[in-house]
């Protein structure tokens, strides 16, 4: 409650950054009534595949709390919604690498990866579990690509620095799968793997090859048994 007062007391006082700051109330007061979702199912004797299929459903309701506070605003919602351009180029330190062949080489490290842990696994490929597979990881990377390098990262350029909105994003990423029950070190790696994502998007212009990114580690992740 009291991150809920503290936006609440700098909204009043703070009118040049009254949109920027509602909107990260409206996420907080959207992650609120997504816990409470979450804790009644938590207690219903439903099978463990269903709630974390509902679990990803009710991302729902911070995308509406953040969608809600735009229409308040009366402000354009902008969540890279474009076709992307592959031909732009990542600049690093040692190396200058087109976009489409980083996408690329991370999707083939993580296939691999996840290959060589799941071959481990004595897992029982059923259809119910293919079924599940897909659910989850097409439902859960939407939701979590509009939330956060859609919506949040977006509004966020426009007020801080494009780095800025990356880090913020990428650790809000991390800290909402602490809150629903990740370990620590695994939501490490979540924030820096939401940091590869917002670059991704940042550099086509466009959210979608970072939810086909995001679909294959979620597809990855219920295989390799992280997820269940």
């Amino acid at each position: 409650m009291f991150p809920i007062l503290g936006l609440l007391i700098f909204l009043l006082i703070n009118r040049e950054k009254r949109f920027i700051t509602s909107l990260m109330l409206s996420f907080l007061i959207g992650f609120v009534v997504f816990m409470v979702a979450n804790h009644f199912v938590g207690a219903l004797s439903i099978s463990n595949e269903i709630k974390i299929i509902l679990n990803r459903l009710f991302l729902i309701f911070i995308l509406i709390g953040l969608v809600l506070n735009f229409l308040f605003y009366k402000k354009k919602i902008s969540w890279f919604n474009n076709k992307p351009d592959l031909e732009h180029h990542i600049d690093l330190k040692f190396h200058k690498v087109n976009v489409f062949c980083f996408w690329m080489i991370g999707i083939v490290v993580n296939v691999m990866v996840y290959s060589i842990i799941i071959v481990q696994q004595k897992l029982e490929f059923t259809l119910l579990l293919l079924l599940f597979c897909l659910f989850f990881s097409l439902i859960n990377a939407f939701f979590e690509e509009v939330i956060w390098r859609g919506i949040m990262l977006s509004a966020l350029k426009e007020f801080v620095s494009t780095g800025y909105a990356i880090f913020v994003t990428s650790i809000g990423f991390g800290l909402l799968h602490l809150a629903i029950g990740f370990s620590l070190p695994l939501s490490l790696l979540i924030s820096v793997a939401g940091i590869i994502y917002a670059v991704i998007t940042l550099k086509t212009n466009s959210i979608y090859p970072s939810i086909v990114f995001h679909i294959v580690v979620n597809i990855g992740m219920v295989y390799s048994g992280f997820i269940n």
